[in-house]
């Protein structure tokens, strides 16, 4: 799904969703799936594997694409499939031929589950995707099949409903499984202003139970942990587990408590900083979030924010200019080529969480060059899209550091790093991205059944 200007997952609260159950029930009888439960316990895979991580060459840019994906492999036989990351929301999800209702143009064709494959309505997977729904959703028959629809800031919605099947991982201790994970099949999209997808669906890293890394933890294969680092260059890595965090050199602080009941990842309240002057806006309530292309301020900081950089530029040889990429852009006495020929006209933008935790957005982790060869400012108003008094770090700010999510000692984390290469690997970027996107050429062959290794 095409991500620019989504910013965060919103749970929308429906009843029923008569129109799910007509398009499935011709698709999925629900007496096949009378004891098709799942056997979810750890005790399935060995525990070796539980200090070992999976890892993701992740392709894409903020500009001008607008997103981050990785490629999984799914299904048995299995088949790629490019997911947009976004840890501002928990549901992963495909567009699904089941029938598809409406779908839109997507790099592979849509995924085609497997009729024992429903997931059930009284399953705890169905539960915690319905935690925030205060009592709406319905299961009035265990044997139901569990509904799904999701929201996005940007009007996106995507109809389905949850099932089953193999995702074939290999981890960094070389062993290969393939467990059976739960995500959303999305039988009918909606999408403002509909273009062809770059992506075939999302990949949702938030920290609630229904998300692929909680799945995986709950089977004892890795630890709840999740990492990503983006390129300012485009592309980078993604790794869910803890054998990848390094042992020193993180800035670490701790998981707002409160972030944890809404799926989103919050350090806490922070303080605005400009350069080394403090702005005055204080207590704002940040959340991380790869769904979202730009960083998003609330009225107030954003006008601060405004406000010191125009007192900056007031010598600069820089000049307002309309640009149709972003709303504050500048034009110089040239077009720039790159963030290096102007990144010295401006500050960086500092976040502090507490005495010790300060994210720092250098300038270009905040501004872009346009196709015009003008620079535009990609910290925007979250006011002008509903977002109140959130404020989202989106992709841009995330550029040129590893972030962790470590939801086992519930803190969050960042450090500086060069996101180019894969970790720990020696092979250039293009080889490792064939060898990881096809699972070690596990595409070729038919896979053994689910829960066991190759």
């Amino acid at each position: 799904m095409e991500k620019k200007g989504k910013v965060m997952m919103m749970w929308v609260l429906f009843l029923g969703l008569v129109l799910s159950s007509c398009c499935f029930s011709g698709c999925f009888a629900a007496e096949q799936n009378r004891n098709k439960q799942t056997k979810s316990t750890t005790a399935l895979f060995p525990l070796d594997r539980i200090g070992s991580s999976v890892v993701f060459p992740i392709r894409g840019n903020v500009y001008p694409d607008g997103y981050y994906y990785v490629a999984l492999t799914i299904g048995n036989p299995p088949k790629p499939y490019f997911l947009d990351i976004d840890t501002g929301s928990d549901l992963t999800w495909l567009q699904c031929d089941a029938p598809c209702v409406r779908c839109n143009k997507a790099p592979h064709p849509p995924f085609r589950p497997n009729k024992n494959s429903l997931v059930s309505c009284s399953e705890p997977i169905c539960a915690a995707l319905h935690v925030m729904d205060d009592d709406n959703y319905k299961c009035e028959d265990p044997h139901d099949q569990c509904d799904y629809e999701v929201e996005y800031a940007d009007q996106a919605l995507s109809l389905g409903v949850l099932v089953r099947d193999a995702f074939p991982l290999r981890f960094t201790n070389g062993s290969i499984v393939i467990p059976r994970l739960g995500f959303g099949c999305g039988y009918d999209q909606h999408v403002p202003n509909p273009t062809a997808s770059k992506t075939d669906g999302v990949l949702g890293l938030g920290n609630g139970d229904s998300s692929i890394v909680s799945q995986l933890r709950k089977l004892g294969l890795t630890r709840n942990v999740i990492g990503h680092c983006i390129s300012g260059r485009g592309g980078g890595f993604l790794f869910f587990g803890d054998a990848l965090v390094p042992s020193s050199g993180v800035v670490w602080t701790p998981m707002s408590r409160s972030s944890s009941a809404d799926k989103h990842y919050s350090p806490g309240p922070a303080e605005l900083v400009y350069g080394t002057k403090p702005t005055g806006v204080k207590g704002l309530l940040v959340i991380f979030d790869t769904g979202s292309t730009y960083t998003y301020f609330n009225l107030q900081a954003y006008q601060a924010l405004i406000s010191s950089v125009r007192k900056d530029l007031t010598k600069m040889p820089l000049k307002v200019v309309d640009d149709n990429a972003l709303p504050v852009c500048w034009k110089g006495t040239k077009p720039f080529k790159s963030i290096q020929d102007v990144k010295k006209y401006f500050t960086p933008v500092t976040l502090s969480f507490g005495k010790k935790a300060r994210f720092v957005i250098p300038p270009e982790a905040y501004l872009i060059i346009t196709s015009n060869g003008n620079v535009c400012l990609g910290i925007l108003n979250g006011s002008e899209v509903g977002l109140e008094n959130l404020n989202i770090i989106g992709d841009i700010s995330l550029q040129d550091l590893l972030v962790i999510y470590d939801n086992e000692k519930q803190q969050i984390g960042w450090a500086p790093k060069d996101c180019n290469r894969l970790p720990n690997r020696d092979r250039d970027d293009e080889d490792l991205f064939q060898a990881y996107t096809t699972n070690m050429g596990i595409l070729t062959e038919q896979l053994p059944p689910a829960n066991e290794e190759l």
